[in-house]
């Protein structure tokens, strides 16, 4: 589920994995990148969640 809401919302995805600055960050920037370029750079914090969002659930196997 994380991963759709990935989709739409990149810095609350990566907010709901536990990781406040960086998602703090990522809205910062994410704001301007969206009004500037007309939704060109949405791509790049898609993957920037995503590969966040995977490290996570790598983490808690290998923890487990």
């Amino acid at each position: 589920m994380n991963y759709v809401l990935a989709l739409f919302l990149p810095p609350l995805s990566i907010l709901l994995i536990g990781r406040i600055f960086l998602a703090i960050l990522v809205f910062v920037i994410w704001i301007p990148a969206i009004i500037f370029s007309g939704g060109l750079t949405h791509p790049m914090f898609i993957l920037l969640a995503w590969i966040l969002i995977y490290q996570a659930h790598a983490d808690r196997r290998a923890g487990s």
